[in-house]
């Protein structure tokens, strides 16, 4: 369960799956319920996300809890993350990430659904699903491209891109740039001015914010899914996802018109 702290109106969750904080579907599940309880909780308006150590914000899925599972179950495994993202997004207090090293996949997308993103020097970006024969499932095809426009989107999800922080801070991907060790400060400083602010005043300008540019985001969050579970159906999947775990290239089956396993 990933930990909370509190700072006078400043939640601090953590990823603390070492070495990469990967998501399993423990993990996914108590996430949800801590962002559940720290909505429902008067006193707290900012919450910071941010990964243990300082080398892994979140590198997203573990691939294991894909294996041996029906297209059913991963899409379960899909709305498990989806709730997680739904939470985050909608949180009532500012929401900041305070990424201090890789951000990959689902921890990427999690950063995404937060209002503010500042990453350290090191940090580095990206969504490599494709690697592995799916797609982002948790908004990564509708939130990225809202972020920083088609083109960078492509190039992270169709090229598999990673991008450093230099990069992601130019091309609108993140807000803020800091040494190693100071996104966690730098998020905590921000938090304390959201603090300032009123808490009703705050949640209003939110919504608002997010209602002008959210135009049929929740349809196209839900056709997201449905693609991951069709290709989760597919040969690539079972390949990408075995090559993944076995450490070796993967052999795709190149018939895009027939991808049953």
């Amino acid at each position: 369960m990933p930990p909370v702290e509190r700072m006078d109106r400043t939640a601090v969750l953590t990823f603390d799956n070492p070495p990469a904080h990967v998501f399993t579907a423990s993990i996914l599940r108590d996430f949800a319920a801590r962002l559940d309880a720290l909505e429902a909780d008067p006193d707290v308006t900012a919450l910071v996300v941010t990964g243990a150590g300082d080398r892994f914000f979140c590198a997203g899925d573990d691939l294991n809890m894909y294996v041996g599972v029906n297209p059913a179950e991963a899409r379960e495994l899909t709305r498990l993350l989806a709730a997680v993202i739904t939470r985050l997004r909608a949180f009532s207090g500012v929401t900041i990430a305070a990424i201090n090293g890789w951000c990959l996949g689902g921890g990427l997308e999690c950063a995404l659904a937060c209002d503010i993103r500042i990453g350290e020097a090191h940090a580095q970006f990206g969504l490599p699903e494709g690697r592995v024969g799916l797609l982002p499932c948790g908004g990564g095809t509708q939130m990225l491209a809202r972020q920083v426009g088609d083109g960078w989107a492509k190039r992270l999800i169709l090229c598999g891109e990673t991008v450093d922080a230099d990069t992601a801070l130019r091309i609108g991907l993140i807000e803020e740039t800091v040494s190693a060790g100071q996104a966690r400060d730098a998020a905590l400083s921000l938090a304390e001015k959201a603090a300032r602010q009123s808490p009703v005043a705050l949640a209003e300008s939110k919504t608002l914010v997010h209602s002008n540019r959210a135009g049929d985001l929740e349809t196209g969050l839900a056709r997201e899914r449905d693609a991951f579970g069709d290709l989760f159906a597919g040969r690539d999947a079972a390949e990408g996802v075995a090559a993944f775990l076995e450490k070796r290239e993967p052999q795709w089956n190149h018939n895009r018109s027939r991808n049953e396993r």
